[in-house]
C-alpha cells in the first residue's frame, strides 16, 4: 500500500493509495484515536455506492455515525448547504468530540472539509476521496471552500485532514469524462515536476473510451501516490501560499476558473476549464518565459490525447470570463500572480501579465490549436 506523509509538523498526515482502502476507514479511525461520532458527508451521486460500506467500516470498530447527503454537482457548494448540514450535524448530536468523514469528489471533499473548520471552532475530519480529480489534488493539501456569487473557492480555510483514504476502486464507477477532467491535474503535476509522466498519460488516454477497467484499476495506486507525493512535496514547502511555491499548483487555474465561473456552475467540469487554462498559460509562458514551443506542443498533445478541451465552447463569454478572473484569489494588491512555465519542470510565478494579456490569450482560446 503506497503511503505518502505530508509533514506539517502538529498537522502531519499520511495518505494511503490502495485498492480495496476504503473498508479500512474504521479501523484507521482508531488509529488515530478519534474517539466521538461520525458524521458522513457525501453527495447523492456517491452515497448510493458507497455510504453504507463506509457506514460498516464505522460500525464495525464501533463508531456511530450519522450520514449527510446534499445534491451531487457544483451549484450545491455554497454556504446554504453548509448551513443545512451543520444543522443536521446538530439535530443529530454531533459536539466538539465527532470528526467528519468526506466520502466523494472536490466537491464533497472542499465542503465537508470547510465544515470540520467551522463546526465548533473545528473538528478533524478524513478525506476519503472518490474521483481522479479529489484522489490526486484537492482531497490533499488542505484547502477547503465554498462558492459564492462573486466566484470559485472565495469563502474558506486552510483546514488540514487528519487522514486521507484514497481507493482507486472507487474510480470503476465514473464515466470517462470524469476520468478525463481529472486527469487534467495529473498533467499539470507533470508539467510542472515530471515531465515523463506526460508519456505515461498519453499511453493511458486509450484506456478511458468505456470508462477504466480492472486491469487499469490494479495499474493505478503508483500513478495516483506519484501525483500525491508532487502536491504533497509543493504543500510542505509553503502551507498556505505565502511563499510563492505553493502558487505553482495555479498552473493553468487562474483563466481557468475565471471561465468556470462565467458559465452555470457545473456546465463545464473543474478539470476542462483546466485544459483551457493550460493551453492559455502555455501561450503566454512562451511569449513571457521563454518555453520551447516542442514543450509546449508535448503538453498540448497529451491533453488533446485524453480528450480535453482546448477551444472555448461557443456559449462562453470571453468579457465575462475575464471579469471573473479580476476577482481570483491569484490577484494580490490588483496584481495579478501568473504561473508560467520557462520549460517543463520549470515554473515561474510572474506579474508581468497584464488585463490586456489575458483578453488575448482568452481570445485564442475561441481558435482551434494548430496540428502537431
Amino acid at each position: 500500500m503506497p503511503t505518502i506523509s505530508v509533514s506539517l509538523e502538529e498537522r502531519s498526515y499520511q495518505v494511503q493509495v490502495a485498492n480495496g482502502a476504503l473498508d479500512t476507514l474504521g479501523y484507521m479511525a482508531e488509529k488515530l484515536r478519534l474517539s466521538g461520532k461520525a458524521a458522513v458527508i457525501t453527495d447523492s451521486n456517491v452515497c448510493p455506492l458507497y455510504a453504507e460500506r463506509v457506514i460498516q467500516s464505522l460500525r464495525d470498530a464501533e463508531y456511530e455515525s450519522s450520514l449527510h447527503v446534499f445534491e451531487a454537482g457544483e451549484q450545491s457548494k455554497n454556504l446554504r448547504t453548509v448551513e443545512e448540514i451543520v444543522n443536521e450535524m446538530v439535530a443529530d448530536g454531533h459536539d466538539r468530540s465527532s470528526f467528519i468523514v468526506a466520502l466523494g469528489g472536490g466537491v464533497v471533499g472542499d465542503m465537508a472539509g470547510f465544515i470540520a473548520s467551522i463546526y465548533y471552532r473545528g473538528i478533524p475530519f478524513i478525506q476519503v476521496p472518490t474521483t481522479v480529480m479529489a484522489q490526486v489534488d484537492s482531497s490533499v493539501g488542505g484547502k477547503t471552500a465554498v462558492d459564492i456569487e462573486g466566484g470559485k473557492n472565495l469563502i474558506g480555510a486552510f483546514y488540514q485532514p487528519k487522514l486521507v483514504i484514497a481507493d482507486p476502486m472507487t474510480l470503476l464507477t465514473l464515466s470517462p469524462r470524469v476520468l478525463r477532467e481529472g486527469l487534467a491535474e495529473m498533467v499539470k503535476h507533470a508539467a510542472l515536476r515530471e515531465p515523463k509522466m506526460l508519456q505515461t498519460l498519453q499511453r493511458l488516454s486509450g484506456e478511458i473510451d468505456l470508462g477504466f477497467t480492472l486491469s487499469t484499476i490494479e495499474r493505478l495506486p503508483e500513478l495516483i501516490a506519484q501525483n500525491i507525493k508532487i502536491k504533497a512535496r509543493i504543500v510542505e514547502a509553503d502551507e498556505q501560499e505565502t511563499q510563492g511555491v505553493r502558487a505553482f499548483l495555479n498552473l493553468g487555474h487562474t483563466l481557468g476558473h475565471g471561465i468556470e465561473a462565467s458559465v452555470p456552475y457545473g456546465e463545464l467540469l473543474h478539470g476542462e476549464v483546466v485544459s483551457l487554462g493550460l493551453r492559455a498559460a502555455l501561450y503566454l509562458s512562451e511569449r513571457y518565459a521563454g518555453m520551447p514551443t516542442n514543450e509546449a506542443q508535448e503538453v498540448l498533445r497529451t491533453l488533446r490525447s485524453l480528450e480535453l478541451p482546448l477551444q472555448l465552447p461557443p456559449n462562453v463569454d470571453t468579457a465575462k470570463a475575464l471579469a471573473k478572473t479580476a476577482f481570483d484569489k491569484k490577484f494580490v494588491a490588483g496584481a495579478i500572480r501568473f504561473v508560467l512555465l520557462q520549460g517543463l519542470g520549470r515554473p515561474i510565478l510572474s506579474q508581468e501579465v497584464t488585463q490586456e494579456d489575458l483578453a488575448e490569450a482568452l481570445h485564442m482560446l475561441t481558435t482551434p490549436t494548430l496540428a502537431f
